[in-house]
């Protein structure tokens, strides 16, 4: 394994715990999953407008990152053997 598949490898593995992290953080939008953890209570615990907007950028650019990192990852492991 060279040293630019490891750090491929460690890139998704944050990746993927901080978009699992993101996710959750959201205000949920409807039943479900969320009003089952308290996401229903009430709309003055959520968060702001503007927290809400740059945590939905965040979580997209995030998630390009993971989607990168993946595709990196198969095209590493394509033509490792070439």
């Amino acid at each position: 394994m060279d040293i630019l598949e490891f750090v491929m490898q460690v890139v998704l593995g944050i990746t993927s715990l901080l978009l699992t992290l993101l996710i959750l953080l959201h205000k949920g939008r409807g039943g479900g999953l969320s009003d089952m953890f308290g996401g229903g209570m009430s709309s003055a615990m959520g968060s702001s407008g503007l927290a809400e907007r740059n945590l939905n950028r965040f979580t997209v650019v995030l998630a390009l990152v993971w989607f990168v990192s993946i595709v990196a990852l198969g095209l590493i492991t394509k033509f490792q053997g070439i």
